[in-house]
């Protein structure tokens, strides 16, 4: 799977109540949620995402509350896939349930800068930045994560699993 956007910059231990602020949280419909999406950062995040973008993060992204609603407003503010240099657990799990790509990829933050160009081939966890010429290897997802994204997340993938039997 190969993903493009332009990234769209964080630095260290952006936790999920600036990911997606709790007076937010009230919310059920996920597209409720994606207008407020990394609020407490950036007001404008949702009107730069556009089309889609890539969020480009420093160490401990997604630290903080296991709030399921921070990964679900990114996906669903037309996220495609997250990069950071390392990822709280639970954000990390969370994002995978719900189908969102996330890579840990070391040397990223600091290199690659807000508008840059990104090309993202998840199966070999190659990232490249097209407007500096600038390649990183992440940690590459194992097949059953890849299945599971494929899939558009655990629900959907278990769904196809029991289906075919």
């Amino acid at each position: 799977m190969t993903i493009r956007g332009k990234a769209i910059t964080f630095g260290d231990n952006v936790d999920t109540d600036v990911i997606l602020p709790g007076p937010y949280l009230v919310h059920t419909d996920p597209k409720e949620l994606a207008k407020h999406a990394m609020e407490g950062l950036d007001p404008t995040f949702t009107k730069r995402v556009g089309d889609g973008a890539i969020v480009v993060g420093g160490k401990n992204f997604g630290c903080g509350s296991s709030r399921e609603q921070a990964p679900l407003a990114l996906k669903y503010a037309r996220v495609r896939c997250v990069i950071a240099e390392s990822f709280a657990r639970i954000f990390y799990r969370n994002s995978i349930t719900i189908g969102l790509p996330v890579l840990a990829c070391p040397g990223v933050s600091g290199k690659v800068e807000t508008g840059d160009l990104l090309v993202v081939d998840l199966g070999a966890g190659r990232v490249e930045d097209s407007s500096k010429g600038l390649v990183f290897q992440a940690t590459q997802l194992p097949d059953f994560i890849m299945e599971i994204l494929d899939d558009g997340g655990l629900i959907e993938h278990l769904k196809r699993r029991i289906g075919s039997k």
